[in-house]
């Protein structure tokens, strides 16, 4: 029964993860045009969940220490859940935007949070409840934009999302009850090497999360630039645009198969440093796949940058991977998505101004394996087998 209520709780919180934000893009002009609103607002739109996860996902581990892990969560399923139900309902587009950024920011709280909890919690189904976090996010954020083909308007497609929230909302509260006020840190296993439960010193003193930022952000960088303009780059080379719709698809595909397996690769391989290497410099290859033949293979490239993107999953899992108290997992978990994501956000805006200024790709690509390469370096630094609270701790003395 504890097991169930532990899966029940990260798949019904993971679900939200992404349809929310997702499924508005496959109708935003149907938005922008209901509302009269001028073309820029729909940029509002798009920019609002970055913007959020970083603003709200650096306040997350503050508010939980304050309240418990498990009511903020809660709090968060009743946030989203209020700000899904009102856009469909929203009777200006400044209302639409309000709730949008509580829907977004609820979104940045569970995503900052889920990792803390599931580490606190979690005991020997770690590693199991961890690979549904890292994949259920994925699936939603598939699942999303799917919405607007089975609904006849865009109020539909996006309040039908309400309704997971609501299911998260209902579960999580039976979770308080079970749980109550988990402040985290509050079980914290006994330290070893005479190192403090609980280590005060800021998490950029550790040097192992600061290379897991980087790894996660350069890894996020190259995906949100994959998704945004990898159909391009194909049909700019003379693919048809079906062949890049179905490469950008596999990409997806393979990502989400990586992150069924790696978090329980994680769990048992000795050293990590072969899968960051070969996941880096299958995505450096892709690129080049890219850069010289790109019509060539153009699935057989889109395989080898989804192989590369198990990145992620892989970024996911080290963060309770790497850590001991779930306070330290919290608190690194909001260090890494935060600045992450920053850095994530600016990759496709920077693609986008480096084309319209050249007009090719193939410098941008080059650009891109060298980024894949330096992901590869501090890749393998966030991997080694290193405990971040003996970091911070020895940074504390």
């Amino acid at each position: 029964m504890f097991a169930l209520v532990l899966f029940v709780a990260v798949i019904s919180a993971s679900l939200n993860l992404r349809a929310g934000i997702a499924s508005v893009g496959s109708v935003l002009d149907q938005v922008i045009a209901y509302y009269d609103a001028p073309a820029w607002v729909g940029g509002v739109i798009t920019a609002i969940p970055g913007t959020l996860f970083f603003l709200v996902g650096i306040c997350a581990v503050p508010i939980a220490r304050r309240f418990g892990l498990t009511p903020v969560i809660l709090g968060a399923a009743g946030l989203l859940t209020a700000g899904l139900g009102l856009r469909p309902f929203a009777p200006d587009i400044a209302m639409f935007l309000l709730a949008t950024v509580g829907a977004a920011g609820a979104i940045a709280l569970m995503n900052v949070l889920l990792p803390a909890w599931i580490k606190q919690h979690g005991g020997r189904y770690i590693v199991a409840l961890t690979t549904v976090y890292s994949v259920t996010p994925g699936l939603s954020s598939a699942a999303g934009p799917l919405s607007a083909l089975v609904t006849p308007s865009w109020q539909s497609a996006l309040g039908l999302w309400a309704v997971t929230a609501v299911v998260q909302l209902a579960v999580w509260v039976f979770v308080l009850f079970k749980f109550g006020r988990d402040i985290p840190g509050s079980k914290a296993s006994t330290p070893q090497d005479g190192a403090v439960a609980t280590p005060e010193a800021p998490v950029w003193k550790s040097l192992t999360a600061v290379a897991l930022m980087l790894f996660f952000g350069l890894q996020s960088t190259s995906a949100y630039i994959q998704m945004g303009w990898l159909p391009a780059i194909f049909i700019d080379a003379g693919v048809a645009p079906s062949t890049a719709a179905t490469g950008l698809g596999l990409l997806g595909a393979v990502g989400m198969v990586g992150g069924l397996v790696l978090p329980t690769v994680i769990s048992r391989a000795r050293t990590l440093t072969p899968l960051v290497v070969l996941f880096a410099l299958s995505t450096a290859t892709g690129y080049l796949g890219l850069y010289f033949a790109p019509a060539a293979s153009p699935l057989g490239w889109s395989f080898l940058l989804g192989f590369g993107g198990c990145c992620f999953p892989l970024a996911i899992a080290l963060i309770p991977a790497r850590t001991r108290d779930p306070l330290v997992t919290a608190r690194l978990s909001g260090f890494v998505q935060p600045v992450g994501y920053v850095l994530a956000a600016t990759g496709p805006l920077l693609i986008g101004v480096a084309y319209g200024r050249i007009g090719e790709f193939q410098p941008i690509l080059i650009a891109l394996v060298i980024m894949a390469l330096v992901m590869g370096i501090v890749g393998i630094v966030a991997a080694r087998h290193v405990v971040i609270d003996d970091e911070l701790s020895a940074a504390s003395r």
